[in-house]
């Protein structure tokens, strides 16, 4: 079942969470950071670094983000609310300044031929959600969320479904551009447990992310979150969820001569 099936569901849930987001005022914005230099660059921890220029990129493309965030939101919750999902830290929707900049100055770092402007390109999470049902209820709720939002014009960019692996990161990451802004977003689809294991992970995955990390510390930061993981139950049918259909273009009317 799509939401094209429930229009009066659809605009009554659209509605009422378009007064939510506004009620929430915008999003943190981005402003400089205490690490960002009087030159105009930025620096962080582990010996990243970026340019005046550089950070100035960054900076540019969140601005962007917060514009074009507003609008996603509002599908975004109006899908949860069709499926019963809960939106998690719906307050941290915009990735921070200092941790976009430390994505990309890793990117720089670890693949040196490529520029800022094509890493920035390729940032799917600098606006990004998390939706999350029970085991019982995630399965059918992921599917109708994920059809609802390809039906109002989002397109799927990504489908990482990781519920089958033998080891390591369980969970679905999806990702979507926007119609009109053209913005790229995550949207994360967790149970509870899953969600628990992602938090419980996320220090080790950044320490992991670092130059500085040497490789006999990355492989057992590895086998740590291996073991979180490997706790979480699999919900019936989660392994084969499968990105919706490309939704077709709308047919042009002909204008009587």
């Amino acid at each position: 079942m799509t939401t094209s099936s429930q229009p009066t569901a659809l605009r009554t849930a659209l509605c009422a969470t378009v007064a939510a987001v506004l009620s929430l005022g915008p999003a943190a914005t981005a402003t400089a950071t205490a690490d960002d230099d009087r030159s105009g660059g930025w620096k962080g921890e582990g010996g990243l670094t970026l340019t005046s220029e550089q950070n100035n990129a960054v900076d540019s493309y969140l601005a962007h983000a917060r514009r074009a965030e507003r609008t996603i939101s509002v599908r975004v919750r109006a899908a949860a609310a069709l499926t019963g999902a809960e939106v998690v830290g719906f307050d941290k929707r915009l990735k921070s300044p200092d941790s976009l900049k430390r994505k990309v100055a890793g990117t720089l770092v670890e693949q040196p031929g490529r520029n800022v402007a094509s890493v920035l390109a390729g940032i799917g999470d600098a606006v990004r959600y998390t939706l999350q049902w029970d085991d019982t209820a995630y399965t059918s709720g992921v599917t109708r969320a994920s059809g609802a939002l390809a039906d109002w014009g989002n397109e799927s960019t990504k489908w990482s479904n990781t519920w089958g692996r033998a080891s390591g990161y369980k969970g679905l990451n999806t990702g979507w551009r926007a119609p009109r802004s053209g913005q790229l977003f995550e949207v994360q689809f967790h149970t509870p447990a899953s969600k628990h294991a992602q938090e419980a992970t996320h220090r080790l995955y950044e320490e992991q992310r670092l130059p500085s990390t040497g490789p006999e510390r990355k492989r057992e930061l590895q086998r740590e979150q291996d073991a979180l993981f490997a706790a979480v139950p699999v919900p019936a049918g989660a392994r084969s969820l499968a990105a919706p259909a490309p939704r077709p273009a709308p047919v042009p009317v002909p204008v009587p001569a």
